[in-house]
């Protein structure tokens, strides 16, 4: 029996009642909270015991949109537009992945998430050697809901797809292989990519594969470009949103990345089927595609949580990045008073949980739930100087965390009470290994296109 105790100076709860604590401490027993009270409490604790009583502890953060195939391609794919971005430089470069190369971008894209305090993740994968990504996320001891993704039709770029057939086969041979594996800790997440690389037929019957995996998600990119609506338009005669409605695709269990160009009945009938909208303003904006109505889709009840998407698009796959856009970015629109940080907060945490089916096991610090913790360093020169009597209930702290905060400010990630990062220092990689690994295998993909 594994036990540890955990002493912070501050704990954000993210509970329902959104509680702060002080001086308090969480057990933790073979991975799952088991009790949360004042430090004092546990005066003759039997375990391990540490303890932070200048940092803060919370929940961690879930990203609900990533690439992990993508990450060694960081820089080479700027400043341009969407499609362009996908025909002349992704598409090439993921088709051009070896197993090796693929497994330097996986390994590259988890050192970085985690050490920014990222604990679960859902991957967009990639059409082959998917097997190599299930790998890294099993071994790294991540949280994830991951699938290959699925093209059988591809204008932009012919060579990089399969036959249908080949795709539906493949795709359930990867998710009766990993669906639940790590002990629980990887889903399977099915992922046609969108829909100009899927035809009608893919994508109705992915949607029917899931019902043999239960608690699987259907992961795609909607509504992204405008370039890509008329594209889809010419394609189907509907809009994204209105055409995944009419093949019965939209349901609680569809996450939808982007939905940055919808019309009014497209954002009705994401609320009518509970489709989850997964944002990534960092890439919206380095595409040039635009920005999310999210505060409207909160207002109508749509779940909305964060993602980074891919290290070309952003640069960075920093939830803080996230966090800090999501919540500026809407302002100049719909004022100062939109988007605010405890908001923002909770939509990379407990709404990111909610997004994955996964909230009853973490997103937030309660009782029963996984030991998916981070701490944080708020007392740096750049924070705002906390003064606790002039904020008894600790709410300036999702200012600190949304508005200030960065990366630098993790200092310790666990994942089911595991240590996977802590000072500065992964316990899982060695990061200047990890670019030298990197560095020969992009030379060799550089060498391809």
């Amino acid at each position: 029996m594994k036990r540890k105790l955990i002493i912070a100076g501050t704990i954000i709860t993210a509970n329902p009642e959104d509680e702060i604590l002080i001086n308090h401490a969480v057990e933790i027993e073979n991975g799952l909270i088991k009790k949360i009270a004042p430090a004092a409490e546990f005066e003759n604790f039997n375990g391990e015991i540490l303890s932070y009583p200048g940092l803060v502890l919370a929940p961690g953060f879930v990203q609900t949109h990533i690439h992990l195939c993508q990450t060694l391609f960081r820089g080479y794919a700027d400043d341009m537009e969407l499609l362009d971005w996908l025909t002349k430089k992704i598409f090439p470069f993921e088709n051009s992945h070896t197993k090796n190369s693929l497994r330097a971008s996986v390994r590259l894209g988890l050192n970085d998430l985690i050490a920014g305090g990222t604990t679960t993740l859902m991957d967009m994968g990639t059409l082959r050697n998917q097997e190599v990504i299930f790998e890294e996320l099993i071994s790294s001891g991540i949280r994830a809901v991951a699938g290959n993704c699925m093209m059988d039709r591809n204008d932009l770029y012919p060579v990089f797809k399969e036959t249908t057939d080949w795709n539906l086969k493949s795709t359930y041979e990867r998710a009766k292989e990993f669906h639940n594996a790590g002990g629980g800790r990887i889903k399977f997440g099915f992922a046609p990519r969108f829909v100009l690389s899927c035809s009608e037929k893919l994508l109705k019957e992915t949607k029917v594969m899931m019902k043999d995996f239960d608690g699987s998600l259907f992961h795609t990119h909607s509504s992204e470009n405008k370039n890509e609506i008329e594209a889809v338009k010419k394609n189907t005669g509907k809009e994204n949103i209105e055409y995944f409605d009419s093949i019965e695709i939209l349901d609680s269990h569809t996450v939808l990345a982007h939905c940055i160009h919808l019309n009014n009945n497209e954002v009705n009938l994401l609320k009518k089927n509970s489709a989850r909208v997964s944002h990534c303003p960092s890439s919206n904006l380095k595409l040039g595609s635009g920005i999310a109505d999210i505060p409207r889709y909160l207002d109508e009840g749509i779940q909305v949580s964060l993602g980074a998407d891919g290290a070309p698009c952003n640069n960075s796959l920093s939830i803080f990045n996230e966090m800090r856009l999501a919540a500026l970015i809407q302002k100049p629109v719909h004022g100062p008073t939109s988007m605010d940080a405890k908001t923002v907060y909770r939509l990379a945490t407990i709404e990111g949980a909610k997004a994955l089916h996964l909230d009853k096991e973490i997103g937030s610090i309660e009782i029963g739930k996984k030991a998916d913790l981070i701490l944080l360093d708020l007392e740096k020169s750049d924070q705002p100087i906390q003064i606790e009597a002039d904020d008894p209930g600790g709410q300036k702290i999702y200012s600190s965390i949304v508005y200030s905060a960065g990366k630098d400010s993790v200092r310790t990630v666990l994942v089911e009470g595991e240590i996977l990062f802590d000072g500065g220092e992964s316990k899982l990689y060695d990061s200047a290994e990890l670019i030298k690994k990197g560095r020969t295998e992009l030379h060799e993909i550089l060498k391809k296109n």
